[in-house]
């Protein structure tokens, strides 16, 4: 099998301070895989939205890789060879914020014994990556949502504008909107950053996505870890398959690592697996024989008989569009029907072009 991939790895541009209170954030290893439909699509999304400078507004849970598209859409962007600056706003201190992204003088407040640029001007030509935006205090949103509307920062103690040319992308797994409903994030700023929006699915809603990401995982870290090649078992695959990943990409990376540690004989074996939250899994057992006369399996067997290259896709398409119709096009009593989240119907709903 062929995998799409984009592997981000270390050796980005960054920016670098002398201040012993800046720090250049380092990519951890991972990959985006494009195997599962969700994921073509939202690839042929990013490709389209990185040939402009419109802010672009990442929605995602903790683990699903929000940095790794943000630097995906710098490096397809034409500030390519330009910085790409990462915060994370969760990990800023909250009297340091603004300091830490506008800069600030010298004597700005104690502890300001020289003068030091921002992330703003670090990233100026480049891209500026905001992660867990939706963290910041509400007197910061103001300050950026007029940087971003005049393209021009005030360091910390200095009424002197800056004026700066960056590229803005920031990411939150909040819910803006509820956020905003609740007064906790500005709703200009919201609809300031929701000009190209991407949702970036779970890894369980994309589960095509699952093995070639473990695969990816064990020749980098086999690699790494100066190790002969290990394999999967069979029985190992189907595991990671059943299992809901709620901790996305990351756990997945997190696991592959672990097994190869932990693996006899070069295979990994579902016990080798940590399933970190969830019963432990272990040997899959087989699934209960259904009867040759059931409906299903005649229906399905007359679609096998006729075959053609999306047959997958055409089954999956129309049990969505039968739970949908049985649901009365209720899309929250359809995903309960299907056993799937709400956002995971949509995904699939929005690929088959089901939704108007």
């Amino acid at each position: 099998m062929t995998y799409t991939r984009h592997a981000l790895q270390a050796g980005d541009k960054v920016v670098t301070f002398d201040n012993p209170n800046a720090y250049a954030r380092s990519i951890r290893a991972t990959a985006l895989v494009f195997e599962d439909p969700v994921s073509q699509a939202l690839q042929e999304r990013m490709s389209r939205v990185s040939q402009s400078d419109a802010t672009v507004l990442i929605i995602g849970e903790t683990g699903t890789g929000k940095e790794l598209v943000a630097r995906q859409l710098h490096r397809l962007s034409a500030r390519r060879d330009k910085p790409f600056i990462a915060v994370n706003c969760a990990a800023l201190p909250e009297n340091l914020v603004e300091s830490e992204l506008f800069g600030h003088e010298r004597g700005a407040f104690t502890g300001a014994i020289g003068q030091r640029k921002g992330w703003f001007e670090a990233a100026s030509g480049g891209t500026l990556f905001l992660d867990e935006v939706g963290d910041l205090p509400l007197a910061t949103q103001v300050k950026i949502l007029r940087a971003l509307q005049e393209r021009e920062i005030h360091r910390v103690g200095s009424r002197t504008p800056i004026p700066v040319d960056v590229r803005f992308v920031a990411a939150t797994n909040v819910n803006l909107e509820e956020a905003v409903r609740a007064g906790r994030f500005r709703e200009d700023l919201y609809y300031r950053l929701n000009v190209a929006k991407l949702d970036l699915p779970p890894l369980r809603a994309r589960p095509g996505d699952i093995l070639p990401l473990a695969d990816y995982f064990l020749r980098l870290y086999q690699d790494r870890l100066g190790l002969a090649p290990a394999v999967l078992s069979s029985a190992a695959r189907a595991a990671l398959l059943a299992y809901p990943w709620p901790g996305n990409i990351r756990e997945l990376e997190n696991m592959v690592h672990h097994a190869l540690l932990v693996m006899r004989d070069n295979i990994i074996r579902p016990r080798d697996l940590n399933f970190t939250g969830y019963r432990l899994f272990v040997e899959p057992q087989p699934a209960a024989p259904v009867a040759e006369g059931d409906g299903l399996v005649s229906a399905l067997k007359a679609v096998f008989a006729r075959g053609g290259a999306s047959l997958y896709a055409e089954i999956e398409k129309t049990v969505i569009q039968t739970a949908f119709a049985a649901a009365g096009d209720n899309q929250v009593h359809a995903a309960k029907l299907l056993g799937v989240s709400r956002n995971v119907l949509r995904h699939r709903m929005k690929i088959y072009g089901l939704l108007s």
